[in-house]
């Protein structure tokens, strides 16, 4: 099989546990690049976040953001944007703030939170130390809903972090049940992304895929995390890391090596190496376009 675009997540993948991408996984998507090989980020990241990382790495294409909300290059001109409306964004936030939990409104150019006490410390670290870059806006207020009175926001992306990991289940159910504008979607057991109804991480990746002309069949991706099992289900060839949990290792064509061992590298060593390059395979008619 020809594979002609090759798909990454970002955090438990790319990045090693001290937040740094190894020197091997730069030369890796470089030399995939070079090959004539659309590379690309799908991340539960914000736009800027991504952004960073990419700039990183050498990948000026369009990244799938926000949990596939937001498609974009460039922050100005996104290929694709999708947001929850004020109404639903303010009735979701109401009904979250009744139990102890982290609420983040996640838009392309700011996130705003509430401010709380959280007992769980690696909780804390995850929510304060996100990864965005300093130029992105991040603003705490007391009361989120209050807030929102005053000045209503259409985040593309609602991030929970809860302490309880019923709670979170409760929340689930009950968001699910309240309203048919979004889509719930739980990352681990104390973590949950809201989103506007019809978006995810797959809709993203198959909206830039239709835009290049390529299949999913010639996609290749590599994932860790349970959000990452519908693409790795639909992809040519869906590969998981290592360090990621046994049902996204079991959706997998192929496990590669963990985030600390360059499981990226090895990964593209393994499979990209025999592949001619794409400009050849055009000339040579092997694919059309």
């Amino acid at each position: 099989m020809i594979y002609r675009l090759l798909a990454l997540n970002i955090d438990g993948t790319l990045l090693q546990s001290n937040g740094k991408i190894h020197k091997s996984t730069k030369e890796a998507l470089e030399y995939v690049q070079q090959k004539g090989i659309y590379v690309t980020l799908v991340t539960s990241r914000s736009f800027p976040s991504a952004k960073k990382v990419a700039k990183a790495l050498k990948i000026t294409a369009p990244l799938i953001t926000h949990q596939g909300a937001f498609i974009a290059s460039n922050v100005e001109k996104p290929v694709y944007v999708k947001r929850i409306n004020e109404d639903i964004t303010y009735d979701t936030i109401r009904f979250l703030e009744a139990m102890p939990c982290q609420i983040r409104l996640v838009h392309e150019q700011f996130s705003l939170a509430n401010k709380l006490k959280l007992n769980n410390q690696l909780l804390a670290k995850t929510v304060f130390t996100s990864g965005d870059p300093v130029f992105y806006s991040q603003q705490f207020v007391s009361s989120l809903s209050e807030y929102l009175h005053d000045q209503p926001v259409s985040p593309p992306k609602i991030e929970v972090y809860f302490e309880d990991e019923r709670d979170l289940k409760d929340s689930v159910q009950a968001l699910r049940k309240m309203f048919s504008e979004i889509e719930v979607i739980q990352l681990d057991s104390l973590r949950l992304d809201i989103v506007p109804s019809g978006v995810s991480k797959l809709t993203g990746l198959s909206y830039l895929g239709n835009q290049l002309g390529i299949k999913r069949s010639e996609m290749v991706y590599i994932g860790d995390g349970l959000d990452d099992i519908p693409l790795i289900e639909a992809a040519g060839l869906g590969v998981s890391m290592w360090n990621a949990d046994f049902e996204v290792k079991r959706a997998s064509d192929w496990v590669t090596r963990s985030k600390n061992e360059q499981g990226v590298a090895y990964m593209v060593k393994e499979h990209f190496r025999k592949q001619q390059p794409i400009e050849f395979l055009r000339k040579m008619k092997i694919i059309k376009n």
